[in-house]
C-alpha cells in the first residue's frame, strides 16, 4: 500500500478552501448527526489545548476527510515524535461518497466531544469508523477496542440458526480477506423461505492473513454476545462482523 500524501504538500488555497468547507459542513452536521454506535478514549495521556499535538489532530481530521471518501479508507500521519499523531478512517463498503464524508465529518466532531484532549481514540457508526492514536498502529490487529451488539429477540431453532449464521459470515471472511476492499456481504437460506444477511469487513491498514485473522477471532466470539439471537455484531478497531434477518445494507 502506498504511504499517504503528507498533508505539507497541500497547497495554501487549496487546505484554507477546504476549512471553509468543512466549517459549513460542520454547522449542517450539528443539526443532522446522528449518535455513534460506541465509542473508546483509548488513552489516560492529555494533549495540551492549542499546542502541536491539537494542531497536528485537527490536520489529520482534515485529511482524513478527503482522503477516505473516494475510496472508502484513508490513513495519515501528522507531525513527530511526540507530537506526531496517526489516524484512520474506513467507510462500510456499500456506503456513498456523500454518505461516507457525512459520517466522517460526524465522527471528527463527536469524538472530540466524546473524548476532549486524549490523545487516542475511536468511534464507530453504522456507517463508519474513524480511529487516531500518538502510537503508530498501522498493520497491527486490534483486539482491545472491541463491543458487541445483539437483537433482543430469540430465534426459535437456535442450534441450526448458530450453525447458518457461522458458515454465512465464514464464506464471507474467505471472500473478504482477499478482496481489495477487505470486505465482503452475501444471503443465506433459511428455513420458511426465510434468509440470513451477513457482512464482513477490515480496515485496510491490514495485511490480507491479518485481516483473516482478526474476522475468524470475531466470529468465534459470536456465541459468547450472540448464541440464537436474530441479529448480533463483532465490531473491533480492525474488523467486524454482522449478521440479520433482514436486509441493513443501502439499497438492499
Amino acid at each position: 500500500m502506498k504511504p499517504s500524501p503528507a498533508l505539507s504538500k497541500m497547497s495554501f488555497s487549496r487546505f484554507a478552501s477546504f476549512l471553509y468547507l468543512l466549517s459549513f459542513v460542520l454547522l449542517l452536521q450539528t443539526v443532522v448527526g446522528v449518535d455513534p454506535l460506541f465509542h473508546f478514549c483509548s488513552s489516560s495521556e492529555k494533549f495540551i489545548d492549542n499546542g502541536p499535538y491539537e494542531t497536528n489532530l485537527n490536520k489529520l481530521m482534515g485529511y482524513l476527510y478527503l482522503a477516505a471518501p473516494p475510496t472508502g479508507s484513508g490513513k495519515g500521519s501528522v507531525g513527530q515524535n511526540h507530537d506526531q499523531v496517526n489516524g484512520l478512517a474506513l467507510c462500510r463498503g456499500d456506503v456513498s461518497n456523500t454518505d461516507c464524508k457525512d459520517c466522517i465529518t460526524e465522527a471528527s466532531t463527536e469524538i472530540r466531544k466524546l473524548c476532549p484532549d486524549n490523545k487516542a481514540a475511536i468511534v464507530w457508526y453504522d456507517h463508519c469508523l474513524l480511529k487516531y492514536s500518538n502510537m503508530n498502529f498501522f498493520g497491527q490487529v486490534d483486539y482491545q477496542n472491541r463491543f458487541y451488539m445483539w437483537n433482543l429477540n430469540n430465534v426459535s431453532y437456535p442450534t441450526s440458526f448458530n450453525q447458518k449464521t457461522k458458515e454465512l459470515l465464514s464464506h464471507l471472511a474467505q471472500q473478504g480477506f482477499v478482496n481489495q476492499k477487505m470486505y465482503a456481504v452475501g444471503e443465506l437460506e433459511l428455513e420458511e423461505s426465510k434468509k440470513l444477511y451477513g457482512l464482513t469487513q477490515c480496515t485496510r491498514d491490514l495485511s490480507s492473513s491479518d485481516c483473516k485473522k482478526c474476522l475468524d477471532d470475531a466470529i468465534s466470539e459470536l456465541p459468547s454476545c450472540c448464541d440464537g439471537k436474530e441479529g448480533g455484531r463483532v465490531v473491533g478497531g480492525s474488523c467486524n462482523i454482522r449478521y440479520e434477518i433482514y436486509p441493513f445494507l443501502v439499497n438492499s
